[in-house]
Parts: C-alpha cells; sequence; structure tokens
C-alpha cells in the first residue's frame, strides 16, 4: 500500500499535487511583496543607493515573514502544501537556486560601481519565483508576472533617469504585482453545508 501523507500518495496524480499545492497559497505573499517594493520605492527617493541596496538585500528576506503575519492578521491559517508533494519541493528548490544567484548581483554591483544594480538584480530574482510558482499551482500568470516584471525592469533601469531608477523598477515590480494578485488562481473554496 503506498505511503499517505495528507491525502498525498507516492502514485498521486499531477493534478492532485498541483491541487494540494494551490490549496496552500494565498495572497499574502504577494501582498507582502507589494508592501516591500512600495517602501524601497520611497526609501529610494530618500536614501543614497548604497544605503537603498543594503535595504533590498536584507529586505528581500523579509518577505515570507512578513507573508505568515499577513495571514496571521487577517485569521488566515498558513499552511504550506505536503512535504511529500513533490511539486512543492521542486518549489522550495527553486528558492534555493534563487539564493545561490545573489552573489553574482553584488558582485556585478560592486564590479560597475553602481548600487541600483542590486535594486535591479533584487527585481529580477525575486521575480523569477514566480516560474515555478505559476507551475506548481498550474497558473499562467506566474511566468507572466516573471518575464513581465524583468523585462520592464530591464527597461526602467536603461531608460529612467539614474536618480529615479530605483523608485522605476520599484513601481515595475508592484505594477506586476498588482496584475497578478486580480488575475492569479486562488484556492478553491471549501464546501460547507450552508
Amino acid at each position: 500500500m503506498p505511503q499517505r501523507t495528507n491525502d498525498l500518495t507516492l502514485d498521486s496524480s499531477l493534478r492532485d499535487l498541483r491541487a494540494n499545492f494551490l490549496a496552500s497559497s494565498t495572497q499574502s505573499m504577494p501582498i507582502a511583496g507589494m508592501l516591500f517594493w512600495a517602501i524601497v520605492a520611497v526609501a529610494a527617493l530618500r536614501l543614497n543607493p548604497n544605503q537603498l541596496s543594503l535595504l533590498v538585500l536584507c529586505g528581500s528576506g523579509a518577505i515570507f515573514p512578513l507573508g505568515v503575519l499577513i495571514d496571521k492578521l487577517t485569521q488566515r491559517r498558513f499552511s504550506v502544501a505536503s512535504a511529500a508533494n513533490p511539486v512543492m519541493q521542486m518549489f522550495m528548490q527553486s528558492l534555493g537556486l534563487v539564493a545561490l544567484t545573489w552573489p553574482l548581483v553584488i558582485l556585478a554591483a560592486r564590479h560597475a560601481h553602481d548600487a541600483n544594480l542590486i535594486v535591479l538584480g533584487g527585481a529580477i530574482l525575486m521575480g523569477i519565483v514566480w516560474i515555478p510558482y505559476g507551475w506548481a499551482a498550474d497558473d499562467p500568470v506566474g511566468l507572466q508576472h516573471s518575464v513581465g516584471r524583468s523585462l520592464l525592469s530591464y527597461v526602467a533601469f536603461v531608460y529612467v533617469p539614474a536618480p529615479y531608477q530605483a523608485t522605476g523598477i520599484s513601481c515595475v515590480v508592484l505594477l506586476a504585482y498588482l496584475y497578478s494578485l486580480l488575475r492569479m488562481k486562488r484556492p478553491p473554496k471549501a464546501v460547507t453545508g450552508r
């Protein structure tokens, strides 16, 4: 008999695995990301590029705990898809891949003497997470978010005047989040007897 974990078996279909992943999703992480990038957009008008790059580097790790806090404040039960779910495992491993590329962004910014590359790199790297999310949730919005966010962040970096580059990039990210929040799949509502 196959092992069972949260109604999943080792023989569960991809459809069931994706449904399990989506059922554990809330909009708290995109909302937390929006709050973070709104802070970056405003801070970019006040802080020097080096200070802002530290905010992006250190603050990017605050999105997950902020999302959990939002779930608690809105009385949503934070849940994680089953650890036995290979779709969830793939998604979590992709977060590690993104983390492994941060040093490349830091080295590029140091070499170019341009701290705004940290903001650009953060916008793109944190956006890449939407690709495996979209696949795991069977939602095309993930890929659309990531590609649109990345391309428009590059455009903002190249064409927005230097003092406003970081704010421009942050505004692109905010628009990508808004698009995704409006269009992303929602977990199905539980059927009740009411």
